[in-house]
């Protein structure tokens, strides 16, 4: 069913989805699962046992999906379509999360140093009774990385808070040789997919 609007409601703090979403013209309300949400169980952002990463990422994703619609009936909120995203750094088959402190930045950075990683982001847009979901995966290359630019980056606040330890779109992108795949995917919001998601579920762009 299409909806009513233009509208949709965006799962997510990240401001960098929220830039890439205007970019594309989408229109949206913030719906923070923490912010008056029903009672019911956290979305888990821990790796079950034995859990790939692919696998990870797309049941964070739904879980967190799934709850934001929750969220928008418990509130009585005007229906219209959920998205919500994950986005997973991944090196030799290993999650690498947010870092939390300057030692956990700089070994991020000098593990990622040299090295080709992926980047998985999976997007689930639920809308009335369907749900569509896209897992999106690129090749992230790195050139080397002195101790020195390392230790230089990480006294800078763009480490932390982000998956993997830098932002493609900012001071990092001076280490970042090559990518194969989908530049804002990277970001944590691949726009093509993200739009075709949308359009299934029934929002008109352009």
């Amino acid at each position: 069913m299409r909806p009513t609007d233009r509208k949709i409601y965006l799962a997510s703090k990240s401001p960098r989805r929220r830039e890439l979403l205007r970019q594309i013209g989408v229109e949206f309300e913030l719906l923070l699962l923490r912010d008056r949400a029903p009672v019911g169980p956290e979305i888990s952002e821990d790796a079950l046992p034995n859990e790939a990463p692919l696998d990870y990422v797309v049941r964070v994703a739904g879980d967190k999906a799934s709850f934001a619609q929750k969220t928008m009936l418990w509130r009585k909120l005007p229906t219209r379509p959920v998205l919500a995203a994950d986005t997973t750094v991944v090196l030799d088959g290993r999650i690498l999360g947010k870092p939390a402190n300057l030692a956990e930045a700089i070994a991020m950075l000098t593990s990622l140093s040299g090295r080709t990683h992926q980047v998985h982001t999976s997007v689930a847009v639920r809308h009335r009774e369907e749900v569509w979901q896209y897992t999106q995966t690129s090749d992230v290359a790195f050139a080397q990385i002195s101790a020195e630019q390392i230790h230089a980056y990480c006294a800078t606040s763009e480490p932390y808070d982000k998956a993997g330890g830098y932002a493609i779109q900012g001071m990092a992108s001076l280490f970042i040789r090559e990518i194969g795949g989908s530049y804002s995917g990277i970001m944590g919001l691949p726009l093509f997919e993200t739009a075709q998601l949308l359009q299934q579920a029934g929002l008109k762009i352009l």
